[in-house]
Formats: structure tokens, sequence, C-alpha cells
């Protein structure tokens, strides 16, 4: 819980997220990566969307993620999935599915599950290959150090 004060000398009482401290290097991570790939990159913690970068990004920034996405990441599931598997998930609530295939790879940081790292590849919608979960298990293992430094 992180407790400021506002313009008006109000106290404000806001939930503490770790990864939105590294607010800019994730924005610049998630934005190297997709122009990289030409994919829609995504950095949560495990309530909202923290970056996106790539196609459709404005439908993501900033939204609070689905239910199904936070108990994924609370199990520290890696969910590498095809347009039409079943194992496929929602990423912001009220989402439309059949966006593309999906890699979700959880960040751990200090032994917490705390956010994760979404590669959402929307020209391919077959099953996304191993090099693309190798990315995201090492972007979420970059962030997880950096959170633990």
């Amino acid at each position: 819980m992180e407790i400021f004060t506002g313009r008006e000398g109000e106290i404000v009482l806001k939930k503490y997220s770790p990864i939105e401290e590294l607010g800019n290097l994730a924005g610049e991570y998630a934005e190297a990566m997709s122009r990289t790939l030409g994919y829609l990159v995504c950095i949560t913690d495990h309530d909202q969307m923290v970056a996106a970068y790539g196609p459709k990004q404005q439908e993501y920034q900033g939204k609070a993620i689905s239910p199904e996405l936070e108990e994924t990441i609370k199990n520290r599931e890696a969910i590498c999935a095809a347009e039409n598997e079943k194992n496929r998930i929602p990423i912001v609530k009220d989402e439309q599915m059949g966006t593309g295939a999906q890699v979700i790879q959880p960040i751990i940081a200090a032994g917490d599950a705390i956010g994760s790292v979404i590669l959402i590849n929307q020209k391919d919608r077959g099953k996304p290959a191993e090099s693309d979960r190798k990315l995201a298990q090492i972007a979420a293992g970059f962030l997880g150090r950096q959170m633990e430094n």
C-alpha cells in the first residue's frame, strides 16, 4: 500500500505495484521486443497492464487484466497457445477473443509472482514457436531480476 498526499492536501491510498517502479524500463523493453518481432508485447503486474507496445496497443495499455490472467500469474503458469486452443485466455477484462497466438510468462521476483510478459502474434494464429516462448522467459527473467536489485 502506498500512501501520499494529493494536490489539494488530501491523503491518497494506492495499491502498491512493484512492476510500476519499472514502468519506463518495462515500456522500453516492450517497445524493443515489439519492433523486433512485430508482435503486441504486454507487461503486467498482478492487476493491470503496465506497458503495451505494438499492434492494437491502445486496446490494452492501462487496462485491468482479466481474472483468468490474474489466476495464471498467481499459479505461476506459462501459456503457449494458438488462437483456437482451449488453454488460450483473455488478457484484459472484456477482451474480444481471437486476437492471435499468445505466449504468457509470469514474472517472478524474490520468489513472488509479480506480473507477466505477454507476446501476441496477431499475424500467425498457429502454435507459437519455441523461440517465442524463450523470448518471453528471457524478458520475464530480466524484469524479475531488476526488481530484486
